[in-house]
């Protein structure tokens, strides 16, 4: 009971901390593109809900996921099921005011399609906000536990199936050792080559950086 009371006030609640990160890089993307209620934006590997909960919403919104999309889309969005390191052409052939993606980045699989994703990200439109983790934040964000990332995958595997604050908890171990290898954090040297041309900005807390975000405006 008391790993479940504290998994909801960090992770569940509304009022949990991760919504409460979430609400703060909201409004951060609001101050940093003012006129985002005008925009069509484009989120890579992104969920409607995101925008549904967002302080302000584009006008326009086209998200890529390789999910199914949802039964009922709002008439002010698009889902698009299609795997943004290899965007369909009609996609690529779209007009959009900015490209957003948070947290997307470090769950492409490797370096090869990270960059596949970043070219897609710098060339869909003039801007674009792509927020990851960053690696050595002394917690690990996806599983809330303190230095996971830095363990040989053998115990992030067992960790994973055990710990009881992670997003998706599992009991699996093939299911844990899955998410284990899809989630590769990045550092500050990562993001620089990945977007050679954006500003970095980075989130804190405690003054520790927490993630790191590349814009362009």
């Amino acid at each position: 009971m008391g790993h479940n009371r504290l998994r909801y006030r960090l992770v569940d609640s509304d009022r949990s901390w991760s919504a409460r990160q979430r609400r703060r890089r909201s409004d951060w993307l609001v101050r940093t593109f003012p006129d985002i209620g005008d925009m069509h934006v484009v989120d890579l590997g992104g969920r409607l809900g995101t925008w549904q909960r967002a302080t302000v919403r584009p006008a326009r919104v086209t998200v890529v996921n390789l999910e199914q999309p949802p039964a009922v889309v709002p008439e002010w969005a698009h889902v698009e099921q299609a795997d943004a390191c290899d965007l369909p052409e009609h996609v690529t052939v779209g007009t959009y005011d900015l490209v957003f993606s948070n947290s997307v980045l470090e769950h492409l699989g490797g370096h090869e399609r990270r960059l596949r994703f970043a070219a897609a990200a710098r060339s869909l439109a003039d801007r674009h906000w792509v927020q990851t983790p960053y690696r050595y934040f002394p917690i690990e964000p996806h599983w809330i536990a303190p230095g996971m990332q830095f363990l040989p995958v053998r115990l992030r595997t067992a960790l994973a199936q055990r710990w009881p604050l992670g997003h998706k908890p599992t009991r699996s171990h093939e299911a844990a050792i899955h998410q284990v290898l899809w989630t590769e954090l990045l550092d500050r040297s990562q993001m620089r080559h990945y977007f050679p041309d954006s500003r970095l900005l980075v989130e804190r807390v405690a003054g520790l950086p927490k993630s790191l975000i590349a814009v362009r405006s």
